[in-house]
């Protein structure tokens, strides 16, 4: 099923400011809150699909490239951005949306327990990788698979990402009896006030290590490499940023891991510029050529065309062949290629040559004051070819 638009779901506009927007990504967030729906799937879904809009329109960068490119400027590897978030990365994540002061946090906004235990505790997120891939046209044009190696931090194999010494080695916090918060009433002038903060003893955690892995030292983390494969979606262009979800650095302690972010460098092409979705190539034909026509084969990034130039071909006059060019990144369509026509002057000519041209000279084919009789129409028609 395909995704809706990010705006559609929040029910804000595209010029919505970024409080406007959290205070939008709110009410749905409390309005389909699974402590508030137990057991309606449907509201959990839109509960993820509104964390899933926030976290990308909530996101300078990633509104940017939504903005340009839609759903597709979000997907490094074939699927959507976030629709892969689970409750305990969405309390993680965005618990600041709704501050301390709900008795417990975003997870515990409505008191209950079940699906929002977890967001009472403090999930530890890995931090995100930025990576530069370099394409050729060839690649940009068809998509393309690239594996690269990345130096990061995974989860420490000897205690499997717990950073505990034997797997069973930690225990419940007694200060906070495993919440990651304690909370407190305090007296106002308006009555009593539940607030809620992280844990001292834990550090929102909600356990304590008593013995630590002797590899990781109880963070859960060790320095290593791990090869990404990235599928790299036709039509990309220079500086989009792609991400994939979950293959940055690994988190503390079994926590959340970061992203990896993927950003594209194209490499000159030696024939072709891009223009956008066109690409532009530049024909040099000579004078003759120009003034009697001819057929020239020309490249495209498929295979070579032969093209027709007609008989009083003027300089800077383009081409353009249809669907010749790249493929637009959201697949609606494809681009041309133009082809520029520049006529070749040498700098030098022969004895002979020199008497050829001092003849023509004398021809009334050659006297450029006969164009002054032509009509507008016919002074540009040249210049243009559908």
């Amino acid at each position: 099923m395909s995704k809706r638009d990010y705006y559609e779901v929040l029910e804000v506009g595209k010029e919505a400011s970024p409080e406007e927007i959290k205070k939008a990504y709110r009410k749905k967030a409390i309005k389909f809150h699974p402590d508030k729906n137990p057991g309606d799937a449907t509201a959990e879904d839109k509960f993820k699909e509104a964390a899933e809009a926030y976290e990308v329109l909530s996101n300078a960068d990633k509104k940017t490239r939504y903005d340009q490119f839609g759903h597709a400027g979000l997907s490094g590897n074939g699927g959507g951005y976030g629709g892969g978030m689970s409750f305990e990365d969405i309390f993680s994540r965005f618990g600041d949306v709704f501050g301390d002061s709900f008795g417990g946090g975003f997870g515990s906004f409505f008191g209950g327990g079940g699906s929002s235990s977890a967001g009472r505790r403090r999930v530890n997120k890995g931090t995100n990788l930025r990576v530069t891939v370099k394409l050729t046209l060839d690649e940009i044009a068809n998509g393309t698979t690239k594996k690269i190696k990345l130096k990061k931090y995974i989860a420490c194999k000897s205690c499997s990402g717990t950073g505990e010494k034997d797997g069973s080695s930690s225990k419940t916090c007694p200060t906070c009896n495993g919440r990651g918060a304690q909370t407190r009433i305090v007296n106002t002038m308006l009555g009593q006030m539940q607030t809620s903060s992280t844990c001292t003893t834990c550090g929102g955690e909600g356990k304590i290590i008593s013995e630590k892995c002797n590899t990781c030292f109880g963070e859960g983390v060790v320095s290593g490499e791990e090869t990404v494969e990235l599928k790299i979606p036709a039509g990309v262009s220079e500086g989009v940023q792609l991400s994939v979800s979950g293959k940055g650095n690994a988190a503390r302690r079994g926590g959340v891991n970061g992203d990896l972010l993927v950003i594209i460098k194209e490499i000159l092409h030696p024939e072709f510029q891009r223009e956008q979705d066109d690409l532009i190539y530049n024909l040099f034909i000579s004078i003759p050529d120009a003034i009697i026509g001819t057929h020239v084969e020309i490249p495209t990034l498929q295979n070579k065309v032969k093209i027709k130039i007609d008989a009083g071909t003027q300089s800077g006059k383009t081409l353009r062949l249809r669907n010749k060019g790249l493929p637009n990144l959201n697949g609606y369509s494809k681009g041309d290629l133009l082809v520029r026509i520049n006529i070749f002057i040498p700098t030098s000519v022969t004895k002979e040559d020199k008497i050829l041209l001092e003849k023509l000279k004398q021809s009334d084919s050659f006297n450029p004051e006969n164009k002054k009789h032509e009509s507008i129409f016919d002074r540009f028609k040249g210049y243009f070819s559908q």
